[in-house]
């Protein structure tokens, strides 16, 4: 019998090393978002907007239409949402559909969608029950097929492609009862034994893993002769002795999602069925993620479009002191905030899907962006929902029907839309991640400066190379085409969207002027001012967005038939999302950070303790962090296979 690896003990330091080797290091291909924290507004890279080939949008449209049909004949959201569970027959007629194999290749009995139209289909499939959108989103985005699209041997793509096509349910399970964003400290192990690896671990929050037929486990392999290690990717039949899912776990929203506690004991998995070789799981889960990432987006889309339906129907059935409420400009200006967030939200992902099907450019930061903005603007179109709609919005659908009036699930949408802001990386980690990206082109010339731990001859040979480097970059951000008054003067019609681009590239500029300020300021500091560097994100998340609406107005002007109203829309969204970029800057250098960093230090050391008093914790008992130790389930199996 092999012996559980012990939960490994992580510095600070060695978490960050982690991280950082799991990391793409090399930028191959150019990338929008990246020249644009360089203060580079490349628009040729994004306009004119791509477009996907005839033939893909061709069965991406059929593949559409037959999902509306079922959606609008099959789908009971009411019913999940009341039951909080998706029925074995919709889950049987969305294999029959192949809705299961949208991103996978024909030649596997996929239906090879374009990530463009996967989306749609998300969004389509979501609108209808978000839990469906989730089921298929972690299967498809994150499951099974997309690693072995991207790491996998012929072997096993042709092992287990057909069969998650069709009829198998995948899961990804990484994180862990004391596990999130930091990988380093992940515990399930993977022990070789001749042609096996022996597994032993935990696995929390695992979305599908009550339904899943097939797994995506990431486990720590020990380093051993002739064996890297390193924390590695495995597909794992869920059938396997010794597998128990141990609960199926409840939340706020989302409550038709199959997501559970998954026990590995001394379970063996065949050597033929590790991803990549040992040590590449983080780096495996975070490329698959670049595109994966997109689903979410695609969620908040059709959230924004029907949050848009029912605040026009619902403001123009309601009146107040004599007209309608959509009259009254405390909530004509939510209506219009809603409408133009949600044209951007649509231009984001667009945008940022085709440029994935393209391949043409690296998207690792249009992708983190697009997941980052979609996220936190989706939750407050529907908070301006649930507060158009006042007691209506608070109250469930169930009891609006009851007593008589439609069955609106406004507080619902925004209850199962909350969790966007914490899956796949919360707002928080993705402000980190983000700025990593952003400056590695600073501490590629400039990193060893700021290292601790390399030579003064290393900082020496630094210095120089960004010396070199700053003397020809810093004098590009003076001045731009954003100071030319006739610039972008394509984008000018009877509304000028052109104004908007040019506040774009100057404003880009501005935002890495503002980055190497920082920089030279802090230095080695600059990673825990986390305050400073979510705004810079923040601000360039802005102007992608406001990049986007413009290239996507043009692209409808010359496309569609509302291409004016488009343009209205852009330059609405355009002059909204300028005010918060200038916000944002204010607060670059004005703002509470240090006082806040205080204040916590208070609290954590119980300065404030008596702030507490006078309430009643209805909390239960229990630890914060359930025990995960490796051994031998004592529960029930409630993994519950869909056939």
């Amino acid at each position: 019998m092999s012996a559980p690896q012990q939960k490994p003990v992580v510095t600070e330091r060695e978490a960050r090393q982690v991280a950082e080797a799991a990391r793409e290091q090399d930028w191959r291909k150019p990338s929008f978002a990246k020249e644009l924290f360089l203060g580079r507004f490349r628009l040729d890279l994004i306009h004119p907007h791509p477009m996907p080939p005839d033939e893909d949008a061709r069965r991406g449209e059929e593949f559409l239409a037959e999902l509306r049909d079922f959606c609008e004949s099959k789908v009971d959201g009411a019913l999940i949402e009341r039951e909080a569970q998706i029925p074995d027959e919709v889950i049987a007629g969305l294999k029959d559909l192949g809705a299961l194999g949208m991103k996978i290749d024909t030649k596997y009995g996929g239906l090879g969608l374009t990530q463009v139209y996967y989306n749609k289909a998300l969004a389509l499939a979501g609108s209808a029950c978000p839990a469906i959108g989730v089921l298929l989103s972690a299967h498809q985005s994150i499951g099974v097929p997309q690693p072995l699209k991207l790491f996998g041997t012929q072997e096993q793509k042709e092992t287990f492609l057909p069969r998650c096509a069709r009829t198998d349910i995948s899961a990804f399970l990484l994180t862990e009862p004391d596990v999130g964003s930091d990988p380093a400290r992940l515990a399930t192990s993977a022990v070789p034994e001749g042609d096996e690896y022996v597994l032993d671990g935990v696995k929390l929050w695992t979305t599908n893993g009550v339904v899943a037929d097939l797994l995506v486990v990431m486990a720590r392999v020990p380093r051993s002769e002739g064996h890297k290690g390193g924390i590695t990717a495995f597909v794992v039949e869920t059938d396997s002795p010794g597998i128990t899912v141990e609960n199926r776990n409840a939340f706020m929203g989302l409550r038709g999602i199959e997501n559970g506690v998954t026990r590995f004991h001394q379970v063996r998995v065949p050597a033929a069925n590790r991803i990549g070789p040992e040590g590449s799981g983080l780096k495996i889960a975070l490329t698959t993620l670049n595109t994966g990432r997109l689903s979410l987006p695609a969620s908040c889309v059709a959230a924004g479009k029907w949050c848009l339906k029912i605040a026009r129907e619902w403001s123009a059935a309601r009146e107040q002191w004599g007209k309608p409420i959509a009259d009254h400009e405390a909530v004509g200006a939510k209506i219009s905030f809603i409408a133009a967030t949600t044209f951007a939200l649509e231009a984001v992902l667009d945008l940022s899907s085709q440029m994935a099907d393209e391949d043409r450019n690296d998207i690792r930061i249009e992708g983190a962006l697009a997941k980052l903005f979609s996220s936190e603007m989706g939750w407050l179109i529907a908070d301006e929902l649930v507060q158009i709609r006042g007691g209506r919005g608070f109250e469930t659908a169930a009891s609006l029907a009851a007593r008589g009036e439609r069955a609106v699930p406004a507080e619902q949408v925004l209850r199962d839309l909350r969790i966007n802001r914490i899956f796949e990386g919360s707002t928080e980690i993705m402000h980190l991640l983000i700025a990593r990206e952003a400056v590695d082109a600073h501490l590629s010339v400039a990193g060893d400066l700021i290292d601790p731990e390399k030579s003064l001859s290393d900082k020496a040979k630094a210095g120089a190379q960004a010396g070199a480097f700053y003397a020809r970059w810093l004098p590009k951000l003076v001045a731009g085409q954003g100071q030319l008054p006739y610039s972008y003067g394509e984008f000018k019609r009877e509304v000028d969207l052109s104004v908007h681009l040019r506040y774009v590239e100057r404003t880009a500029r501005k935002l890495a002027r503002s980055t190497f300020y920082a920089m030279s300021r802090w230095q080695g500091r600059m990673e825990t001012k986390q305050g400073f560097l979510g705004r810079i994100v923040d601000i360039g998340a802005e102007l992608f967005a406001m990049s986007a609406v413009c290239v996507r107005a043009e692209l409808l002007r010359t496309t569609e038939s509302h291409g004016r109203e488009a343009y209205q829309l852009a330059d609405a969204f355009c002059r909204q999302s300028r005010i918060r970029v200038e916000e944002l800057f204010g607060r670059l250098w004005t703002n509470t950070d240090d006082l806040d960093r205080k204040v916590v230090k208070g609290v954590m050391a119980g300065t404030y303790e008596w702030l507490e008093e006078g309430i009643v914790d209805p909390s239960g008992e229990g630890p914060w962090i359930a025990d995960a130790t490796p051994g031998p389930s004592e529960h029930t199996n409630v993994h519950r296979p869909v056939r």
